[in-house]
């Protein structure tokens, strides 16, 4: 890492949630994308694997020991917690950006770029990566989860009051601060859902979604250059009727004055 790089601190950390990922870590592409940006960091969060996940994630750090670190929980906690926690982790390294990036890499680290550029542009708080089917796009999704997707992104939709395509896209990124520490403070009540949770509760906290400045937009959508299934992936059909059952509860949670008292603006 280039000197000057080290001084200015990162521009961007990257939490990435892991559980039995041995077989699929690809540590050539983390390598190759640090390579092209020395200010980036990795925070690799492996979720109490079995399988030698963790023993890999030790091996990639020592590869790179200031800009990856290992996050190692002691059992299993799933992958929304996983998340919230390398997000926090990630935050406390001081960079002005964090994301978090699915482990399989059906969203490559290039398509951060992407939205960073976007947060830069947008002024945005947070910017979502979005599987668009558009021409001059590769989004290679089979069949029954393409449509599938679609009938639970209409349920989230309606549960948010957003007109959001894409929230269970496991590429996000957040502006570093007291909004990101506020929403990623406590364990979301979710678990294959989480994203909608998190978003609700960024909707909480800025009293609505047209936030900024002026009225602009502080929870943007960017669609994603690319992205495609990757086998041994985790989530099933079942899940399915396990998020619609989950977006119920989070509706309520969102209603509940509890929840707002805890996730609405600093009084």
């Amino acid at each position: 890492m280039r000197e000057e790089d080290a001084a200015r601190g990162p521009a961007l950390a990257v939490a990435v949630p892991c559980w039995n990922e041995a077989a699929r870590l690809r540590g050539d592409v983390f390598a190759r994308t640090l390579a092209a940006h020395p200010d980036w960091r990795f925070v690799f969060v492996d979720d109490g694997s079995s399988d030698g996940t963790g023993e890999a994630l030790e091996a990639l750090a020592r590869r790179d020991p200031e800009r990856i670190a290992v996050l190692r929980l002691p059992r299993n906690r799933g992958k929304a917690e996983a998340v919230r926690q390398g997000v926090l982790a990630a935050a406390a390294g001081g960079a002005p950006h964090v994301a978090f990036l699915d482990a399989d890499l059906s969203t490559g680290p290039e398509d951060l770029a992407a939205l960073l550029a976007e947060a830069g542009r947008s002024g945005a708080l947070v910017v979502c990566g979005s599987r668009v089917r558009l021409l001059g796009r590769r989004i290679e999704r089979r069949a029954v989860r393409h449509y599938l997707g679609r009938v639970f992104a209409t349920a989230a939709s309606l549960t948010l009051g957003l007109p959001v395509y894409d929230t269970q896209c496991g590429a996000k990124l957040f502006r570093n601060g007291p909004d990101l520490a506020a929403v990623f403070g406590r364990p979301f009540n979710s678990t294959w859902t989480f994203d909608v949770e998190l978003l609700g509760r960024y909707l909480l906290r800025l009293g609505g979604v047209n936030a900024l400045p002026g009225g602009l937009c502080a929870i943007v959508e960017h669609p994603l250059a690319a992205w495609a299934d990757v086998a041994g992936s985790k989530v099933r059909p079942r899940h399915f009727f396990t998020g619609l059952f989950e977006l119920l509860r989070i509706r309520r949670l969102l209603r509940s004055r509890t929840y707002r008292a805890l996730f609405g603006p600093d009084r």
